[in-house]
């Protein structure tokens, strides 16, 4: 029977406000394949955030030590506050037959990108930058100088596109979610995730016919 290694680490980036989580959210529910890789963070909840659900809020003191432990695949600051992904989490994941999905910035994602851990890096913008302004504003959790120095941090982000496999643009988000969907469809077929299918498919009558 052919086999294969399919199981992969799918890491989302976008600039603040460009929908990743909101994409991530519904790729959670359409494709029970996907577990969902919990960040820790120092910075504070957000609005309805619940720690264990969305992130893991912990003090700076506690990321450090974790840190200096090695408990991270990745980790960077961002905009002042610590955010990293547990290696062991993402390990027993992905030898459990599960994709690990998780949105991170492109610090974290060039991070993993040098590791020996499969993944697939997407990217997700806005159709422009007016449109992602809006959606911060719309947000309502930040301020004037705030919302501009996320717009500007997405300008440096921009430089790092070429580091990524794949880039969706999210106008409509259904379609945007539909993108990411058939991407990790098409990833999982790869010819480089599958055991030798040729051999295992002419099987032993092959070797015989050769002998």
């Amino acid at each position: 029977m052919i086999t294969k290694e399919p199981n992969f680490l799918i890491i989302l980036s976008a600039p603040s406000g460009g929908g990743k989580s909101t994409i991530l959210s519904r790729i959670r529910e359409l494709y029970p394949k996907v577990e969902y890789s919990i960040s820790y963070t120092t910075r504070p909840p957000r609005g309805v955030e619940v720690d264990g659900v969305h992130y893991h809020f912990v003090s700076e003191a506690e990321f450090l030590q974790r840190k200096q432990q090695g408990d991270f695949l990745e980790c960077a600051q961002v905009f002042g506050n610590w955010y990293g992904t547990s290696i062991s989490y993402i390990q027993s994941q992905l030898k459990a037959g599960k994709h690990v999905i998780m949105d991170i910035d492109v610090q974290g994602a060039h991070q993993i990108g040098e590791t020996e851990v499969p993944c697939i890096r997407i990217f997700i913008l806005p159709p422009s930058l007016e449109v992602l302004e809006a959606r911060l504003r719309a947000r309502g959790t930040d301020s004037p100088q705030e919302i501009q120095k996320r717009l500007s941090e997405a300008e440096a982000e921009l430089q790092r596109l070429p580091e990524y496999q794949y880039l969706v643009i999210n106008d409509v988000l259904e379609n945007a979610v539909d993108d990411v969907l058939n991407i990790i469809k098409a990833e999982e077929n790869k010819m480089c995730r599958y055991k030798a299918p040729a051999l295992t498919f002419l099987g032993e009558k092959h070797d015989r016919q050769k002998d």
